[in-house]
């Protein structure tokens, strides 16, 4: 049982919480559980203190309705400004850059990401071809003969793509690499990759006028979960909390 000025918190209603706590293990989704139950009692009566009347389009007001409305009531969050904007913008260039472009062809060795014995033929396989490709053989007729992507029918051609739409750990790869054929086979987990880069367009810094919103957003919700956990801390130093050691240095919910 654990007494949140003098409100309790049963076992049973900690035991309940655990579903929407997933953790490592039982007591750590319990505790998880526990932080969960004596935060939202504290914002309750909390707002119960101050008068509110905390509403919903659901008519069961949950715990981010009650903590919206005291942060609303009883904390001031500043609102980033232009020039902290600029600033941010100047200092993170590479945030808001496009996307390269890359004009590209490849060869895929289908392997299952489960079936190790097809993964190390495949990638064996693929040395092998970068090998003749390194020696002047054309990836069109490799593509024809060895590729299981569709792409096969035109020469192992992908075209031009940004990032986005590939799997991301072919992405990693590729935007990494400079034209022309990568000495190592590129893994996925459709197999493996042999890749060859006819172009590489780099990406273009954007205007500010065009991410200046997209910044605001960012800093002025970094500055609000600031404020939020402050507050959070504030409620639990000032509680009388029995049966539970609140390690406030720890917490996830104070990060």
């Amino acid at each position: 049982m654990i007494q949140v000025n003098q409100a309790s918190i049963s076992e049973a209603a900690i035991m309940a919480e655990m579903q929407y706590h997933p953790a490592s293990d039982k007591r750590a989704a319990m505790l998880k559980a526990a932080e969960s139950l004596i935060i939202g009692e504290l914002l309750r009566q909390r707002a119960k203190a101050l008068g509110l009347s905390v509403k919903s389009e659901a008519n069961t007001a949950s715990d981010d309705n009650f903590l919206d409305a005291l942060i609303n009531t009883e904390v001031a969050i500043p609102q980033a400004s232009q020039t902290e904007c600029e600033q941010y913008y100047r200092l993170n260039p590479q945030r808001f850059q496009s996307s390269p472009l890359l004009e590209l062809s490849h060869i895929l060795l289908a392997a299952a990401p489960e079936d190790d014995k097809a993964r190390v033929e495949a990638k064996t396989l693929a040395e092998q071809l970068i090998s003749q490709l390194q020696q002047g053989e054309p990836l069109a007729a490799l593509a024809k003969h060895y590729s299981a992507c569709p792409s096969k029918q035109t020469g192992g051609s992908l075209g031009q793509i940004s990032r986005g739409q590939t799997v991301p750990e072919f992405e990693r790869q590729i935007f990494s690499a400079e034209p022309g054929i990568m000495p190592q086979p590129v893994e996925s987990r459709y197999g493996y990759h042999i890749v060859h880069i006819a172009r590489k367009v780099p990406g273009q810094l954007l205007p500010f006028s065009a991410v200046e919103q997209k910044i605001a957003e960012y800093l002025n919700e970094k500055v609000r979960r600031k404020a939020v956990a402050q507050y959070i801390h504030t409620l639990i130093v000032d509680a009388e909390i029995d049966g539970f050691d609140f390690n406030l240095s720890t917490s996830p919910l104070m990060q």
